[in-house]
């Protein structure tokens, strides 16, 4: 049967050769009405008898079955084992069982390695700052010369601005101890030469990137040495060691007040696009102890000094470590580094150390000279 008859209503009065009478409201029947329509109709296919499921002939049944494996009755499955120890229903009637406790808050870093390299750092600044003014001098500039190589090896890996190292190194070098030989006009001096000195040394190369090389070699040079120098100016004061002992002691005050009050309280974030660990609360920590700190440090170790004017001063180091702290946190996150090297087992390198002091060392540079004098 072709596809055109599937479905298709059958001749009116038709159901094959008729041996008996007439019906009703048909065509005629009979012999000679058979022979007629015999010839304009096709005979219905003869269908052979399908046998039952599972004969020998399942095979060949053709259209009366359809057969391939998508059709296919599965064998049936035998019955799993039943386990001779099921495992017990759980109870419901007993309450579901509480979340566990959300992991404790951690520092992030090793703190034995931490607190090690920092008191030892500590103890090598303290000795040299009070047994012989030049070996702390010298400190400060291996300090500056480190730093300068940490952040123009990061220039260079990460955006490719190669910031010349030598001039750099060298113009720091001489701008802390000219800083502490001849004060602010020294320091100058020697930022203008250090400048030159890199626009002349980037002209031994190609002139592509010559732009962005000199320009991060100016930032390098005003942003470690330049700003190093006010702690040697410090210096040059009678009581020169107990100004940078201030300056130092009030700095890291500010820093651990802000981590002490910030992991504790902390909630609120200060700024979470460029450090999302700083808090409010850890920042009014760093103020109120800086501030305590500073009227100490004024009053007892400062000649001529107040404890009104170390509550001041306090104040403006606790603001200018944290910029300082974010500002070299923006330039890491600019490069897309954590620390900027591995020098200091848990500090990261000489540059995570120095951010909160370099902007710091100016600050207090300049107020101790207001409220007390430059001598």
């Amino acid at each position: 049967m072709n596809d055109s008859s599937w479905g298709a209503p059958p001749q009116a009065g038709y159901w094959g050769p008729s041996d008996g009478g007439p019906v009703q409201g048909a065509a005629p029947a009979g012999p000679a009405y058979d022979a007629q329509y015999a010839q304009q109709t096709r005979p219905m296919p003869i269908v052979p008898d399908v046998p039952e499921h599972g004969g020998d002939q399942d095979d060949d049944r053709g259209a009366a079955r359809v057969s391939g494996p998508l059709f296919q009755t599965p064998p049936a499955q035998p019955y799993a084992a039943v386990p001779q120890n099921p495992e017990p229903m759980p109870d419901v009637s007993q309450p579901a069982q509480s979340q566990p406790p959300p992991p404790k808050k951690t520092a992030g870093r090793d703190l034995g390695a931490a607190i090690g390299v920092g008191v030892g750092l500590g103890a090598v600044i303290i000795v040299s700052l009070f047994v012989v003014k030049a070996v702390f001098v010298g400190v400060v500039a291996v300090a500056v010369v480190v730093g300068l190589w940490e952040l123009t090896k990061r220039l260079d890996e990460r955006k490719g601005i190669k910031a010349p190292l030598v001039p750099l190194a060298i113009g720091g070098a001489a701008m802390v101890v000219a800083g502490y030989a001849r004060g602010a006009e020294g320091a100058w001096v020697t930022m203008a030469l250090t400048a030159l000195a890199v626009l002349v040394w980037r002209m031994t190369e190609p002139p592509e990137g010559y732009l962005k090389d000199v320009t991060a070699g100016l930032f390098a040079a005003f942003y470690v040495p330049f700003l190093a120098t006010f702690v040697t100016m410090m210096l040059m004061a009678d009581d020169g060691a107990k100004r940078v002992l201030t300056f130092l002691l009030l700095t890291v005050v500010s820093d651990t007040g802000a981590y002490a009050v910030g992991w504790r309280f902390g909630r609120t974030k200060l700024a979470p696009r460029i450090s999302p660990g700083k808090t409010r609360e850890g920042l009014l920590g760093a103020v109120g102890f800086t501030m305590a700190a500073g009227a100490l440090c004024m009053q007892f170790l400062i000649d001529d000094g107040a404890w009104w004017q170390g509550l001041l001063i306090g104040l403006a180091v606790a603001v200018s470590a944290t910029l300082g702290d974010l500002g070299e946190s923006m330039i890491k996150r600019d490069l897309g580094i954590k620390d900027m090297g591995t020098l200091l087992p848990g500090h990261g390198g000489i540059m995570d150390r120095l951010d909160s002091l370099l902007p710091t060392a100016p600050v207090v540079w300049l107020l101790l000279v207001i409220f007390v004098g430059s001598g």
